[in-house]
């Protein structure tokens, strides 16, 4: 898959580049973002150093690639996607993102996940895309069912995160379901 632009209605998803470090900066560096996600708040290097893994990460070629994107709104990057193609045999994928806070309440994250899952389905050709999230992130579970995926697990404390045992739910859609929904709701 050759390095791609992604346009949807009114976003942009693409590949990183070394002038996104401050956009990433503003939403990575906030510790109510990183609440829920492994790491730690970014400072300026770190942000740097994720850009520079997610400029490595740009496209799909086979399982265990992961493509990382930028998702622009008039000119500035307002959050991240990501579609990790897990394995062959089963089309396997999972899919990731963060957005601002600020950019809540629009429907961009909503919009740039569903054009991901676009891309998985129709070019990637996965079989079943997943995400997982901290139970406690209502927002990311809301996103992913809105986006077609149906809940599949309730994970009970199936990991230790930042000091303290954590539930996780794994959410997921079909490509037959999220064909039959995407098609009819462009």
């Amino acid at each position: 898959m050759p390095t791609l632009r992604l346009p949807t209605d009114r976003l942009l998803l693409r590949p990183f580049t070394p002038r996104d470090v401050d956009d990433l900066l503003a939403v990575r560096s906030r510790s109510d973002v990183n609440r829920y996600l492994y790491g730690e708040p970014l400072d300026r290097r770190g942000a740097a150093d994720w850009v520079r893994r997610a400029m490595a990460a740009d496209r799909l070629v086979g399982p265990g690639d992961d493509l990382s994107l930028a998702v622009e709104l008039q000119g500035r990057v307002i959050g991240d996607v990501l579609l990790r193609w897990a394995e062959n045999e089963h089309r396997q994928g999972e899919v990731g993102f963060v957005f601002h806070p600020d950019a809540g309440g629009h429907g961009y994250a909503t919009e740039a996940v569903t054009a991901l899952l676009g891309l998985a389905f129709s070019v990637v050709r996965l079989h079943r895309v997943h995400g997982r999230c901290d139970a406690r992130n209502a927002a990311s579970a809301a996103l992913m069912r809105r986006v077609g995926m149906r809940q599949e697990a309730h994970l009970r404390e199936n990991e230790w995160v930042k000091g303290e045992w954590t539930d996780a739910l794994e959410l997921a859609v079909l490509r037959s379901e999220f064909s039959t929904r995407w098609l009819t709701h462009r």
